[in-house]
This record gives structure tokens, C-alpha cells and sequence, in this order.
């Protein structure tokens, strides 16, 4: 399953929650009669969407069965999911946070860097976090440790999901920078 937004907090006292998205389509993806999926004590829980609206650019949603506050901050820091094959078809050289996870992230020159281990979003750029050294089997020259790797053109050159491979041209100090 695909990670499509975070439950951040209970909205209101009843059982609405304000969610910070994960998708680019949050209109589409939290629109009223949609099926979300949360995990609760290592077991799967569909939820259904039967209200959203907009708020601060960010979906207030109302799930069937969840009507009260407390409903509502029991599920606060959950992650809502979908499985993948809901997703929707993306443009050429666009990729879901998921695909990107597992790919071998390596320099122009041939030098290991590393696994991606997440995707994370914030502040107008997406960023590869790629663990490095002990963390990423047959990484023996680059130091331990995960470094953030901006998720743009001018660094990540080419991205071959199907081949699980990124190759990048880090600027100078970016591999070094959590030594």
C-alpha cells in the first residue's frame, strides 16, 4: 500500500481530522465515498471518506464511524494508505514516493552512496534520505550514516525504477555533510 497523507489531529468535537497530504491530488484522493486504509494493532482498517473540505491547504476529513473528538484523536498520527494498484498513472519522469524506496543511489563517477530508505517533502522540495555505509549492504566508501539528497533534476540525473538505480551528481560537500 501507498502512503497518501498523515491523520495529523482531531478537528472539532465531531470526530473530523485534519490531514497533511501526501499526494498531489488531495481533491481526488479524500474526495467523499473514498476508501482509506489504516493500521490499528497490526491489523488493516478500511475507513471511508464521507466528508472532506479545504482548509489552510490542508483536507478536514469525516470518516463513517468515527463521530466523536475521541474517535477522532485515536487516530492521530496514522498513516492513510491506499493499495497501489488505485494509484493513478503519472507523467513520464515522475515517480511515487513509494517507487523511489530500495533504489541503489550511486555517484556519476560509480561510487556507492547508498539505499534510499524514505522519501520526505517540506519546504518546496522533495529529498531522497539514504542510508549509508553499515545500513546499505556493499557501501564500504562513503562514510555511515544517512544523508539527505535533494530530489531535483540538476542532482538526481538519471532515476530507473525498474532497475532500482538513481544516479547523482551531488555538489561538492553534500555526501560529507552528516560526518
Amino acid at each position: 500500500m501507498a502512503v497518501v497523507g498523515m491523520i495529523a489531529r482531531a478537528h472539532g468535537n465531531r470526530g473530523q481530522v485534519i490531514v497533511n497530504p501526501e499526494t498531489d491530488f488531495p481533491d481526488d484522493r479524500f474526495q467523499a465515498g473514498a476508501e482509506l486504509f489504516v493500521e490499528e494493532a497490526g491489523a488493516v482498517r478500511p475507513l471511508r471518506v464521507v466528508a472532506m473540505r479545504m482548509h489552510r491547504d490542508r483536507p478536514v476529513i469525516a470518516f463513517d464511524g468515527v463521530a466523536t473528538m475521541n474517535d477522532a484523536e485515536a487516530l492521530a498520527g496514522r498513516e492513510l494508505r491506499v493499495p497501489v494498484d488505485r494509484l493513478a498513472a503519472l507523467p513520464h519522469d515522475t515517480f511515487y514516493h513509494h517507487d523511489l524506496v530500495g533504489c541503489r543511489v550511486e555517484t556519476r563517477t560509480g561510487a556507492d552512496v547508498g539505499i534510499v530508505s524514505r522519501v520526505e517533502s517540506g519546504g518546496g522540495v522533495s529529498r531522497l534520505i539514504v542510508v549509508r555505509g553499515a545500513g546499505a549492504p556493499g557501501v564500504e566508501d562513503i562514510a555511515h550514516g544517512d544523508v539527505e539528497i535533494p530530489l531535483v533534476a540538476d542532482i538526481c540525473m538519471t532515476i530507473d525504477v525498474g532497475a532500482k538505480r538513481i544516479v547523482v551528481d551531488p555538489p561538492a560537500g553534500l555526501l560529507e555533510v552528516n560526518q
